[in-house]
C-alpha cells in the first residue's frame, strides 16, 4: 500500500499492528508480516490460509493510529555525545554543540522503518530543527554504535559499515542480537529517547 508521506506510514503501520492507542485491528490468520518503508507498507500473507480479498478488507478496515499505547514500547539509548561531526553539525544548524545535544535528547523519536543493515532504524521526530545534509564524502567505515543525523532522520549504526551521516555521538547499546527471539532493539512504531551519558 502506498501512502503520501512518512507520518502516514507510521500511523497506518501502528493501526495495523496494534501499536496505537486504539489497539489496532487484529491481524487475521495468514498474515505473515507487516513492513513499513519510507512511503509504503508491505504486507505479506499465506495465500493458502487467507484470500487476497480478505487481506484487502483487513487493510481497508485499519484506522491510522497517531499516538502509541501508554504501556507500549519505549526504548532508551544512552549516548556519549562528542562525535566527529558534532561541531560541524552545530555550525550548520547555527546553534551551540550543547544545544544540538539538548535538542537531540529532548526530542521524542519514532522508529519509522528499518533498512540498510540489520538493526538500523530510521528515526523521525515532529520538528525539523535537526535536519542536516549527509556528508559530501561518505566514510568508508563508520564504527558500530555511532549516532548520526542525515536529512530528517537520526539513527544508530548497529555495526561497522560505510556511511555518510553526520556523527554526533556513540552508544554501547546492542541494536541487533541474532541470538535473541526479538533480535532488533528498536522496531518500527517504537518510541526512542536518547539520554546523555
Amino acid at each position: 500500500m502506498e501512502l503520501p508521506e512518512l507520518t502516514a506510514v507510521v500511523a497506518y503501520y501502528r493501526g495495523l499492528t496494534g501499536a496505537g492507542a486504539s489497539g489496532g485491528v487484529s491481524a487475521p490468520q495468514g498474515i505473515i508480516d507487516v513492513v513499513p518503508a519510507a512511503r509504503t507498507v508491505l504486507v505479506t500473507f499465506d495465500p493458502g490460509t487467507i484470500r487476497p480479498t480478505e487481506v484487502r478488507d483487513w487493510l481497508e478496515s485499519a484506522e491510522p493510529a497517531h499516538d502509541v499505547v501508554s504501556s507500549g514500547r519505549e526504548v532508551t539509548i544512552e549516548v556519549s555525545y562528542g562525535g566527529p561531526d558534532l561541531a560541524e553539525t552545530a555550525q550548520f544548524l547555527r546553534m551551540s554543540e550543547a544545544d544540538v545535544v539538548k535538542l537531540h535528547t529532548s526530542s521524542e523519536w519514532t522508529a519509522a522503518f528499518s533498512g540498510f543493515a540489520p538493526g538500523f532504524v530510521y528515526l523521525v521526530t515532529s520538528h525539523e530543527r535537526l535536519r542536516v545534509p549527509r556528508r559530501n564524502t561518505p566514510r568508508t567505515a563508520v564504527p558500530a554504535g555511532s549516532v548520526g543525523l542525515a536529512g530528517e532522520f537520526t539513527g544508530v549504526y548497529p555495526r561497522s559499515s560505510p556511511g555518510g551521516w553526520q556523527l554526533i555521538g556513540t552508544t554501547t547499546a546492542a541494536l541487533w542480537d541474532a541470538s535473541k527471539a526479538e533480535p532488533a532493539l528498536i522496531r518500527p512504531g517504537d518510541l526512542v529517547r536518547f539520554v546523555e551519558l
